[in-house]
């Protein structure tokens, strides 16, 4: 199957993509800080978090399948999920495979979070922050919108976006790590999280 629908089906779904994993890391970074106010109530962060993430999800699974389905290059089903063999710029769809491991990773371990160690979880969670940069790079590498100028700012404001709330947690100085409970854990009363 080949075509020019699958072939924007695939550019457009790289394309959003980078967004949403660009929002999911953002606020992934605004919920670890605990940046509230009495209009923005920490649960709306860490929903929008998870929602946007499972969003994303779904959409790579789009992403990967018409990079696939698409007959016009050659990549194999294994080249998206194993990293260092594909034959069509090997080193960009080998970052996007890494990346989707990486994505895969915390998906699952987010899924199986209550049954996990913290340290564990966290540790997983974590890699998130290699899977957005090395999807960056895959999306600058093998993108075919490279060249045009709304996709440089769009990369431009993604990356800035990302760089920007990391400054701003780091500069926040609050506890390094989200509270333990989960959200649906009732507080004791006076504890302010």
């Amino acid at each position: 199957m080949s075509g020019p629908l699958m072939w924007f089906a695939n550019r457009g779904t790289g394309t959003v993509l980078l967004v949403l994993f660009t929002m999911t890391t953002v606020l992934g970074i605004a919920s670890t800080a605990r940046w509230t106010s009495t209009w923005w109530p920490r649960f709306l962060t860490q929903g929008l978090h998870r929602t946007v993430g499972l969003m994303a999800s779904i959409l790579l699974v789009a992403h990967v399948t018409t990079a696939v389905v698409d007959e016009y290059v050659d990549i194999r089903w294994f080249d998206a999920i194993l990293p260092f063999g594909a034959l069509y710029r090997p080193l960009y769809l080998s970052l996007g495979a890494f990346a989707l491991d990486l994505t895969v990773a915390v998906v699952v371990t987010s899924l199986l979070r209550s049954r996990l160690p913290l340290g564990a979880w966290r540790g997983v969670h974590l890699t998130s922050y290699a899977a957005w940069v090395v999807s960056v790079v895959h999306s600058l590498g093998i993108g075919t919108d490279v060249g045009q100028r709304w996709f440089q700012v769009l990369v431009i404001g993604c990356v800035g976006a990302v760089v920007l709330a990391v400054l701003l947690r780091l500069v926040s100085g609050r506890d390094q790590h989200p509270d333990d409970a989960p959200l649906d854990t009732p507080r004791r009363a006076g504890v302010v999280a």
